[in-house]
């Protein structure tokens, strides 16, 4: 029987000839935990190491607490690591100083879990775009009208939603508000934080495929943090596997569903429902065999 792994498998090297757009080194993420008697630091994240190639989606999976939202928010600078290091084309992200300029968010965006706590309530869908090109001092309002509604468009939105509020939108609608937010300052990098979690099955595809086609369009990078490994493989070029704080795995997406080196990896793999091709094919054929007897009045209505 094999033994746990203590360091991650490393098999996903960048390309010869292809400099990582982002590279996470050796890093580590801790708070003061307090109690009666004394405080002591708790690391909640300890050396974590990947990069992201430009165009390359890498998935950042785990369980619940693994780190892995909490590594992605180091990325984004919405909170400091106790140690090691983050680069961005080249840049010390850690060191750009208190206040993040405004090129690092114009150039590193995301896409939270729960889109609804992301906008506004009391402004209509088009202001998440429009305020967000006027932060960064892009265009006149009419020129933010006009990219506003191109970028729609572009994820897939009728022009009658810019002015709908949030709690007019489906939860996929304000998703896409949320994605057009992000594309509409040309990023290079996006940070999907369980982005898709909160969606139903069929808007979850959706929002997959268009993920996929904005990245074949505009050549972008994603981090796609998540706990669903089947959901991830659909997305990633290379997966990262988190546990307890630590990365267990990280290799091509093809090896780590045929071939996991971690046993925690192969835990999570026999916890994901249909993880093999043929075992998706029997069961969509169960369901189209159960539509079938049912139309046909064969199967009782309950």
């Amino acid at each position: 029987m094999k033994t746990e792994l203590s360091t991650p498998v490393a098999d996903a090297r960048p390309e010869a000839g292809r400099t990582p757009l982002l590279e996470v080194t050796d890093l580590s993420i801790s708070y003061e935990a307090r109690s009666i008697f004394r405080k002591e630091r708790k690391n909640v994240v300890e050396d974590v190491t990947f990069d992201i190639l430009p165009g390359e989606t890498v998935g950042l999976v785990g369980e619940s607490g693994s780190g892995k939202s909490t590594v992605g928010r180091a990325i984004l600078r919405l909170l400091k690591p106790s140690a090691g290091a983050i680069s961005f084309d080249g840049t010390d992200v850690l060191g750009l100083g208190r206040r993040t300029p405004l090129s690092y968010r114009r150039d590193v965006q995301a896409v939270f879990q729960d889109p609804s706590m992301s906008l506004n309530p009391r402004q209509p869908a088009s202001m998440a775009v429009t305020s967000a090109l006027k932060r960064h001092g892009m265009g006149n309002p009419a020129e933010r009208e006009r990219i506003a509604a191109e970028t729609f468009d572009h994820v897939g939105l009728t022009r009658a939603h810019l002015e709908r509020y949030p709690s007019e939108l489906s939860g996929g609608q304000q998703q896409r508000v949320a994605i057009a937010r992000a594309l509409v300052l040309k990023p290079r990098l996006v940070v999907c934080d369980e982005a898709l979690s909160a969606l139903d099955l069929s808007t979850q595809n959706q929002i997959i495929n268009l993920l996929v086609d904005l990245q074949a369009e505009t050549g972008m990078s994603y981090l796609f943090i998540g706990h669903n490994l089947e959901i991830v493989r659909h997305i990633s070029d290379r997966i990262a596997v988190m546990r307890l704080g630590r990365l267990v795995e990280f290799a091509e997406a093809a090896r780590v569903f045929d071939d996991p080196q971690h046993p925690y990896t192969r835990k999570l793999l026999g916890a994901t429902p249909a993880q093999h091709p043929a075992g998706r094919d029997e069961r969509r054929a169960v369901r189209a065999a159960f539509a079938k007897a049912h139309a046909e009045g064969l199967v009782p209505v309950v």
